[in-house]
């Protein structure tokens, strides 16, 4: 089934020049990550990368918060994490489990399409986990982040540990994950977390879009190759990152959205690119 003819109970998805918006949609729960939210998210980030239906996704919410992060009843039912049996067995099942949940956030940094985030009010817990899996974060005044899990008696472990020492300095980290206290929208642009801060909630979609706007003009091809190439780098020497982005300019690129741009800029127009391929199924 086409990801647009699916129902999603946890978000709202509009597609227009070539940017898929998805909103956070439970604002009365404060947009906490239920169950249905880890199934639906990766499905979705996923199918728009899969059928190549934009070029860049924003991630944005509604209500007063972004999201109070990892709702309780995920683990309430006992269905996922079983709390009896083998000690075993259960370590062996929450390994699996804490993993399925750090899968579905790492479709945001494992898709072609950049992603931009834009958060207003509470950014809490695995909601923090959600935005360091982005490409972009944007944020309004009075937004607020907190790396939750420590007050609560549990160390974070779907992602905020392992990405956020990797855009910001690690000292600071430390100190936000040991004391879980909270950090405001200009402490979190000041170190280097956020792009940009906007002064309510408006304003910031209407910037986060226009940003969007801008990274949907350019060749998609391209655009996908600098993703590429910038998560490599993090997590590789720059030798080998330099070897890598050799081996795939050498394949990659091709004149044809080269001659694009320059006679658009000849023409004082907009270069019209083709999109990137969909990923279809090995066998159909």
């Amino acid at each position: 089934m086409a990801i647009l003819e699916r129902k999603f109970t946890c978000f709202e998805i509009n597609i227009k020049d070539h940017i898929a918006h998805i909103q956070l949609s439970r604002p009365t729960e404060m947009n906490s990550m239920n169950k249905a939210f880890w199934k639906e998210l990766p499905l979705l980030v996923k199918g728009l990368d899969s059928e190549s239906l934009a070029r860049v996704i924003v991630i944005s919410s509604t209500g007063k918060h972004f999201s109070a992060g990892m709702d309780l009843s995920v683990f309430m039912s006992g269905d996922a994490v079983p709390m009896t049996g083998d000690p075993g067995r259960m370590a062996e099942n929450l390994r699996r489990v804490v993993m399925q949940l750090q899968a579905s956030l790492s479709s945001l940094e494992g898709s072609r399409i950049p992603v931009l985030v834009a958060i207003q009010g509470g950014c809490i817990g695995g909601a923090l986990d959600l935005v360091c899996a982005a490409d972009c974060r944007y944020a309004t005044e009075d937004a607020f982040f907190t790396i939750k899990e420590t007050e609560l008696g549990m160390t974070a472990d779907v992602g905020t540990l392992q990405r956020f020492p990797k855009l910001v300095p690690a000292g600071i980290v430390r100190e936000l994950a040991y004391t879980g206290r909270k950090f405001s929208a200009q402490e979190a642009k000041d170190m280097g977390l956020l792009n940009a801060v906007f002064p309510d909630h408006e304003s910031l979609i209407s910037g986060v879009l226009d940003v969007a706007k801008s990274i949907a003009k350019n060749s998609p091809l391209a655009v996908t190759g600098c993703k590429e190439m910038i998560n490599y780098s993090r997590d590789h020497s720059v030798e080998d990152s330099l070897k890598y982005m050799a081996t795939w300019q050498a394949g990659m690129f091709r004149p044809n959205d080269m001659m694009k741009s320059f006679a658009a800029k000849q023409q004082k127009s907009q270069a019209k690119f083709d999109d990137i391929w969909p990923k279809k199924p090995l066998f159909e």
